[in-house]
C-alpha cells in the first residue's frame, strides 16, 4: 500500500497488481489521444497477452487508477524483436543493456490528476518484482515531447530510425538507482545492533527469548575468518551471520546432491562444469535403477559455508541476492553456499534463487536443504540459437541425460536442415555464460494446435484468437545446468522471444507397465517443468459421426490421439510468481476421492505443492493392465478413467510410496508404511475408502443338515486365517489383472478367442471343457454381475460359474430396477450360470486346510449344498481394511464404526483430515443415514481440497466461521452418483442419481410428489432408457440398458437439465414423438447441451435475466418475485406475461445474442449449428 497526493491536496491509498482481463474496458477509458500519438493506435487486449509483465495501480475502491505494459522487445518497430541488443549498444555503449535487465514500456496511462505519483509507483514495482531489472526503455516519436508525467522518471539517450519509413524515434530511459537500488553490503558493526534488532524482533522473538537481549551483539562480535556478519550500510535493513560448516557438508547423508556432484574441494576443478542428472516426471528420463542408490564421499576440504542467520526489512526483499556478491567474497575458497531451513518456512526471495536438494528416501530430518553456487551470481547468461560449433558444449551438457541421444540427433538436425525430415520449422536454443554452455533447448512448431485448443483449457491462459498458428511451439528438449536453475524462466522468455513464438507446450505421455519408457514420445525436460503450468483437459463430446456425416467437426478435433497431460507456458507467464508450498501433504489411499483431492491440488496454476505424496497398496492408477478390449471386472463410478488419469499425469507432480499404512504416529507426525518406511506429514489425508473383505466361513457342518437359522451370526467375525492363493477380492485393476493372469496360467479360462468363433468349433468347445475350472462368485453387489460378465467374456463357459448370493442384508438391490434385475437373470440363465440365493458360506475344503480352495460349502434357508472350486471371487461385504482400521485405533482417532469427522473433514486430530466411505460424520450431527458414501467421490474430493486450499492460497479470501445455528448441519453436495458396467447378455448399464438415502424405486414411485418417467424401449431387446422428471421438470435420474454401446459421458451431462432444455422433452414425449431416447439424444441439436462450457452458457443467460437492463422495467427475476407475490395484477396467465415482456424487452436480444457468440466461439465443437450469416 502506498498513498498518492494529487496536486489539489488529495489523497488516494493505491495499491499495484497484475493486470486482469477485466480491467480492459478501464484501460481503454484512460486512453487520451496524447497516449495515441505517444504509444501508437494499440490494441489492448493484443498487447496484454504479448506482454511479458502488465501492472495495474488501484485504489482502496479497486477502481483503477493506473495501468502499465512491459515487453522484453521495443516498440514502433525500432528494431527486430531478436535483434535489438546491438541496435540499443551502438546508441550509447556506456549503457550495458541485455535481455536479462531490460524492459520497454509500450504503454501507460492514467487518472490525470495522480498520473505523476501513479507513474512513479508503477516503475518502483516493477523493479522491485523483477530484480535482475536494471533499464526500462521508453521509445517514442522525436517530435513528440514525453509530457508532464513521464519525464519524471525517464531521461533521453538518443534518437533511433524506424526499421520501416523515414522517421526518427526518440530513446529514453529509466534506471533501477532512482526507484529501487541496489543495496550496499558492508560487514557489521556492534554499533549496528539497535538499528538491526527492531527488524529482528517484528519477524521472530524467539532467538530474544532464548539467547538473551543482546545475542545480535555477542553474534557479530565474534566474527573471525571463518564466521561473519553482513549489513546494508546507511539505512539498516538486512543481517546475515554466516558460518563455515565443514561437518554437515562432508557427513553427506542426509541429502541427495547428485545435480550438484559434490561439495568437496576435489571435485570443483571447473566452477561451471556441473549438468543435469536427475529428473522427476514421468515422460522425462531418470537415472538407473542401479544408480540410484549412489551415496558421495565427499573429500578433502569443505566447499561450502552456511548462512545461519538472514532478517531482511519486507520493502527491500526483493533485493536480498546483493548480499550473495559480498558473502562469497569473504569466503574465496568457498564455491557453495547451504541453507537449511524448516520445511513449513514459505519460501522467501533469496531462497528462490537457490537449488532445493532431493532427500534421499530414508531421509527424516524436517530440514529441507538449499544450495547455491558460486557461478550463480554471474549475469552474463546469454540465450542464443545453437549453431555447429556449440555440439561439444551440449555434448558434455548432457553426457549424464539417457536420452542426450535424442537431444544431439535433433541439435544435429537443427544445424543441417533448419526443420524436421517432415517439414516442420525446428529451432535450438543454447545458453552460454563465460563461452560455456549451460542450458540447450528444443522446439518445433506445434502441429496440433486446434486439437489443443478443442482438448484442453488452453483459454485459461491465453486469448486463442490474438495467437497465430506460427507463434504456437512445442518444447522437445530442455536441460539446464542447475548452478543457473533460477534462471529457467528468463531462459524460457528469451526461447519465446528469439523464435517469434508467443506460447509453448509441453506433453507428458502415460508411462505403462509394458515398458520402462515410451521411448518414441519421451521428453528430456527436467527442472523446467515446475516453471510451467499444468493445462486441464477438457470433458469431450461423443459425437454421432455417421448421423452428422459433413456437420461433424474435422478431423483435427475429432481425431483420437494418444492422451498425454499438457504443460504450458506463454509470454505472460514468463515473469509470473509462483507460490511454492513446501508443507507435506500425505495422502493415503488412491481412492476416487484421493484422487480428486491430488487432481484439485495440482491443477492450482499459480501454487506449486513441493511436498505431496500418495500412499498405496498399487500405486497411481490408469496403468491399463487389461487393455481396451478387456471387460472390466468391478463396475465404475465414472469418475476418473484410464484415460482420465493420462490427462492428469499425477505421478510427475505426486511422490508415490508404495504400500500399506500400518500406523500413524501423531506425535512426532509420521505415518507408517508396510512395519518398516517411515512417511513425515504436515497434513494428512486419509481417503482409504473400503474393500471387499475375505469372508469367515460360519464353520457349520453342512453334514448336519443345518439351515441359516440354525447358524449364529458370524457377519461381523473377520477372517485371520492364510488367504487361499486361489482366493480373490477385487477392488481396483491391480487385483484384476493378477486374478486373470492366474486363471490363464492355471489353465482356468482359455483368452484370446473370440466368443462366437469359440461356440462354431466344436474343438476350441471341447479343449474348453477339458480345461475349464468351476469358479464361485460370491456376493450381492453389481460387481458380482460384472465379473460374471467378464468371465464369460475371457471364455469360461456358463455352466462352469456358479453365482452364490448371500441373505439380503436391505430390501434394497444393488441395481434397484425390477425391469433390468429380470433381463439380467435372464441373461445368466441363457449363459447356463447357475445362481444360488440366501447362500451362507460355511466352509471350504469341509474344514481342512483351505489353501488352495477345491470345494466350498454353503447353507440355505432350506438345505446345504457343496460346490467344486477352482477360483472363488467374493464380493460378499466392503468394510475399512483391518490394517486400516488398526492404525487409525491404535493412533486414538475416534472410530465408531468408521473414521468420524466434521463438516470440514476434521477427525480429532487438527492436522488429519479424512474423506468418502472410510468416514462418517459425527453422532453430534444426528445424521447417521447419510455419509459421503452418498456422494459423488469426486465432488467429494474436489470439496476436501476447497476446504485446505484456504491454508495455502494467499489469494483466497478467508473463510468465514458458519452462524451457530447452521454449524450443526452437514453439507449436502449435488453432484451425481452414477454406477455403471458391463451385466451379463453383454448389457451396456448406467444408473445416474441424485445424492439420496437408498429407497426401493417402488417406494420412490409412490410418493406423492414423485413427478414423471419417461421410457422407451425394452430391457429384453437391450433398448432400454428411463428417465426420472422430478416435480420441479428437472432430470434427477437416468437409467439405460443396451445391448450397443452408447455414450456415457453425453447422457451423465443430461442430469439436472431441465426438460423444456431437452428440447421440450415431456411434451414431445406425452405426443407420441419419441420412441427411442438413444436416437434421440444422437439428433445434432442436443451436441450443445454436451459441450463442456454449455453450463457457463446458461450461468451467463441467468445472469442476463436477473441482472437490470432497462431503468424502468424490473429483471426478469423481479417481475416474477412481483408475480408469486401477487404485486401485479395479470389480465393473462403469467408465464403469457413473462414471454410477452421478454420478447418486448431487451432481454430477447441479449440472449439470442449470447447464444450465438456461444456457438460462434465454440465452432469447432459444434459446427452442426447454424447462425445468421452462414446460411
Amino acid at each position: 500500500m502506498s498513498i498518492l497526493t494529487s496536486p489539489r491536496g488529495k489523497v488516494e491509498v493505491v495499491h499495484c497488481r497484475r493486470t486482469e482481463s477485466q480491467d480492459i474496458y478501464c484501460i481503454k477509458n484512460l486512453i487520451r489521444k496524447f497516449t495515441q500519438k505517444l504509444f501508437g493506435s494499440l490494441n489492448i487486449i493484443y498487447l496484454l497477452e504479448k506482454a511479458n509483465l502488465a501492472i495495474t495501480l488501484c485504489n482502496d475502491k479497486e477502481e483503477i487508477m493506473a495501468h502499465a505494459t512491459f515487453l522484453d522487445y521495443p516498440n514502433w518497430n525500432v528494431a527486430k524483436q531478436d535483434d535489438w541488443v546491438s541496435v540499443f549498444l551502438e546508441l550509447d555503449s556506456e549503457i550495458p543493456c541485455t535481455p536479462l535487465n531490460t524492459l520497454f514500456m509500450h504503454i501507460f496511462v492514467a487518472v490525470d490528476e495522480y498520473s505523476v505519483g501513479c507513474c512513479k509507483e508503477i516503475i518502483r514495482n516493477v523493479f522491485k518484482a523483477v530484480p535482475e531489472l536494471h533499464f526500462i526503455f521508453l521509445i517514442v516519436p522525436s517530435y513528440m515531447s514525453l509530457g508532464s508525467t513521464l519525464i519524471t522518471v525517464f531521461d533521453q539517450v538518443g534518437n533511433i530510425p524506424n526499421l520501416t519509413y523515414d522517421e526518427d524515434f526518440a530513446v529514453y530511459i529509466c534506471h533501477r538507482h532512482s526507484h529501487y537500488p541496489q543495496l550496499h553490503i558492508r560487514k557489521a558493526r556492534v554499533e549496528d545492533h539497535d538499528d538491526l534488532m527492531p527488524i529482528f524482533m517484528y519477524h521472530n522473538t524467539i532467538l530474544k527469548e532464548t539467547y538473551g537481549e543482546y545475542f545480535l551483539a555477542e553474534l557479530i562480535e565474534a566474527q573471525d575468518e571463518e564466521n561473519h556478519a553482513v549489513v546494508c550500510e546507511g539505512k539498516i535493513m538486512e543481517e546475515a551471520a554466516i558460518e563455515e560448516l565443514s561437518s554437515i557438508v562432508q557427513s553427506g547423508n542426509t541429502s541427495e546432491i547428485e545435480d550438484l556432484e559434490n561439495l568437496g574441494q576435489e571435485s570443483t576443478e571447473d566452477d561451471t562444469s556441473y549438468c543435469v542428472s536427475n529428473v522427476s516426471s514421468a515422460a522425462s528420463v531418470s537415472l538407473p535403477e542401479e544408480t540410484s542408490k549412489f551415496r558421495p564421499i565427499y573429500m578433502g576440504a569443505s566447499a561450502a559455508f552456511c548462512i545461519q542467520l538472514f532478517c531482511i526489512d519486507e520493502k527491500h526483499e526483493a533485493r536480498s541476492l546483493d548480499f550473495m556478491n559480498f558473502v562469497f567474497s569473504l569466503f574465496p575458497d568457498k564455491n557453495f553456499c547451504i541453507i537449511s531451513l524448516p520445511h513449513l518456512t514459505p519460501e522467501f526471495v533469496l531462497i528462490q534463487n537457490f537449488v532445493k536438494i532431493v532427500p534421499f528416501n530414508n531421509c527424516t530430518l524436517e530440514q529441507d536443504l538449499y544450495v547455491f553456487h558460486r557461478a550463480g551470481l554471474l549475469k552474463t547468461i546469454n540465450i542464443r540459437l545453437a549453431n555447429l560449433s556449440d555440439t561439444p558444449g551440449v555434448e558434455n551438457l548432457v553426457s549424464t541425460l539417457m536420452l542426450k541421444k535424442s537431444i544431439l540427433e535433433d541439435l544435429k538436425q537443427y544445424n543441417e536442415a533448419r526443420r524436421d525430415p517432415d517439414g516442420t520449422p525446428l529451432q535450438a536454443f543454447v545458453a552460454d555464460v563465460a563461452e560455456q554452455i549451460v542450458g540447450v533447448a528444443v522446439i518445433r512448431n506445434e502441429m496440433d494446435i486446434e486439437y489443443i485448443r478443442s482438448h484442453y483449457n488452453i483459454e485459461d491462459f491465453i486469448y486463442f484468437s490474438h495467437h497465430q498458428r506460427e507463434e504456437h511451439g512445442h518444447l522437445y528438449h530442455f536441460a539446464l545446468n542447475p548452478i543457473f536453475r533460477h534462471y529457467t524462466k528468463f531462459f524460457l522468455k528469451e526461447i519465446l522471444r528469439l523464435s517469434y513464438k508467443s506460447c509453448l507446450y509441453y506433453p507428458i505421455y502415460p508411462q505403462f507397465r509394458e515398458s520402462k519408457f515410451q521411448i518414441s514420445y519421451a521428453h528430456s525436460l527436467t527442472s523446467a517443468l515446475h516453471y510451467l503450468v499444468p493445462v486441464r483437459p477438457r470433458r469431450q463430446i461423443v459425437y454421432p459421426l455417421e448421423k452428422l456425416g459433413i456437420n461433424a467437426p474435422s478431423k483435427a478435433v475429432s481425431k483420437d490421439l494418444l492422451s498425454y497431460a499438457l504443460n504450458h507456458t506463454n509470454r505472460k507467464l514468463t515473469l509470473e510468481p509462483k507460490i511454492t508450498v513446501n508443507a507435506k501433504i500425505v495422502v493415503v489411499g488412491a481412492s476416487n476421492v484421493g484422487i480428486s483431492f491430488l487432481e484439485t491440488l495440482v491443477f492450482c496454476s499459480h501454487l506449486k505443492f513441493s511436498n505431496i505424496t500418495l500412499i498405496s497398496t498399487h500405486g497411481l492408477p490408469g496403468k491399463k493392465l487389461l487393455g481396451t478390449g478387456q471387460r472390466k471386472f468391478l463396475a465404475s463410478d465414472h469418475c476418473f478413467n484410464d484415460k482420465d488419469h493420462a490427462l492428469m499425469s499425477l505421478c510427475s507432480w505426486v511422490n508415490v510410496v508404495v504400500g500399506r499404512m500400518t500406523a500413524i504416529d501423531r506425535a512426532a507426525k509420521h505415518v507408517v508404511v508396510s512395519r518398516e518406511r517411515i512417511v513425515l506429514y504436515d497434513h494428512l489425508i486419509l481417503c482409504t475408502g473400503q474393500q471387499y473383505q475375505v469372508p469367515c466361513p460360519t464353520g457349520a457342518d453342512i453334514s448336519q443338515h443345518l439351515t441359516n437359522k440354525e447358524i449364529p451370526n458370524s457377519s461381523k467375525q473377520r477372517y485371520t486365517g492364510k488367504v487361499p492363493c486361489n482366493h480373490f477380492t477385487l477392488n481396483d485393476e491391480e487385483d484384476c489383472f493378477k486374478a486373470v493372469a492366474w486363471l490363464r496360467s492355471n489353465s482356468i479360462i482359455i483368452g484370446g478367442w473370440d466368443q462366437q468363433e469359440r461356440a462354431e468349433d466344436r474343438d476350441l468347445q471341447q479343449v474348453s471343457e477339458k480345461k475349464s475350472g468351476n469358479v464361485i462368485v460370491y456376493g450381492d453387489t453389481i460387481d458380482t454381475y460384472t465379473t460374471v460378465e467378464a468371465l464369460l467374456n475371457l471364455g469360461m463357459r456358463g455352466s462352469y460359474i456358479h453365482l452364490v448370493r448371500p441373505p439380503p442384508t436391505s430390501t434394497i438391490t444393488c441395481i434397484n430396477n425390477y425391469k433390468v434385475e429380470r433381463a439380467v437373470e435372464c441373461a445368466l440363465q441363457a449363459a447356463g450360470v447357475t445362481v444360488y440365493r440366501e447362500a451362507l458360506l460355511a466352509q471350504w475344503n469341509e474344514g481342512q486346510n483351505p489353501d488352495p480352495i477345491h470345494s466350498a460349502s454353503f447353507t440355505t434357508p432350506t438345505k446345504p449344498f457343496k460346490l467344486p472350486c477352482s477360483a472363488f471371487f467374493s464380493f460378499s461385504e466392503k468394510n475399512v481394511d483391518y490394517e486400516t482400521f488398526k492404525a487409525i485405533n491404535d493412533a486414538c482417532l475416534v472410530y465408531d464404526g468408521r473414521l468420524v469427522i466434521d463438516t470440514n473433514f476434521h477427525t480429532n486430530d487438527i492436522a488429519i483430515r479424512a474423506a468418502g466411505s472410510l468416514t462418517k460424520f459425527s453422532n453430534r450431527y444426528y445424521s447417521n443415514e447419510w455419509t459421503h458414501s452418498n456422494f459423488n467421490s469426486k465432488e467429494i474430493g474436489f470439496q476436501l481440497a476447497a476446504a485446505m486450499l484456504s491454508l495455502f492460497d494467499p489469494t483466497l479470501e478467508p473463510m468465514t466461521e458458519p452462524p451457530a445455528d447452521l454449524d450443526r448441519l452437514i453439507p449436502m453436495y449435488k453432484g451425481a452418483k452414477i454406477q455403471g458396467g458391463i451385466l451379463p447378455g453383454s448389457y451396456h448399464y448406467l444408473h445416474i442419481a441424485k445424492p439420496a438415502i437408498p429407497t426401493p424405486l417402488e417406494v420412490q414411485m409412490a410418493q406423492p410428489d414423485f413427478g414423471s418417467e419417461i421410457v422407451t424401449g425394452n430391457v429384453k431387446n437391450g433398448t432400454y432408457f428411463r428417465i426420472h422428471i422430478n416435480k420441479y421438470k428437472m432430470v434427477e435420474a437416468i437409467t439405460c440398458l443396451s445391448k450397443e454401446a452408447f455414450p456415457t459421458s453425453n447422457y451423465i451431462r443430461l442430469f439436472g437439465q431441465h426438460e423444456q432444455v431437452l428440447n421440450n422433452l415431456c411434451a414431445r414425449y406425452e405426443d407420441h414423438l419419441i420412441t427411442d431416447l438413444y436416437s434421440y439424444f444422437k439428433e445434432p441439436w442436443c451436441m450443445a447441451l454436451f459441450h463442456d462450457r454449455f453450463i457457463d452458457l446458461r450461468k451467463e443467460l441467468r445472469q442476463i435475466l436477473t441482472s437490470k437492463k432497462e431503468e424502468e422495467l424490473p429483471s426478469i427475476e423481479q417481475l416474477a418475485h412481483q408475480i408469486e407475490d401477487e404485486e401485479i395484477n395479470l389480465k393473462e396467465k403469467p408465464r403469457k406475461y413473462l414471454k410477452r415482456v421478454f420478447q418486448e424487452t431487451i432481454y430477447k436480444s441479449l440472449v439470442e445474442k449470447s447464444i450465438l457468440d456461444y456457438l460462434h466461439y465454440n465452432y469447432y465443437h459444434l459446427p452442426m449449428y447454424a447462425w445468421p450469416g452462414i446460411i
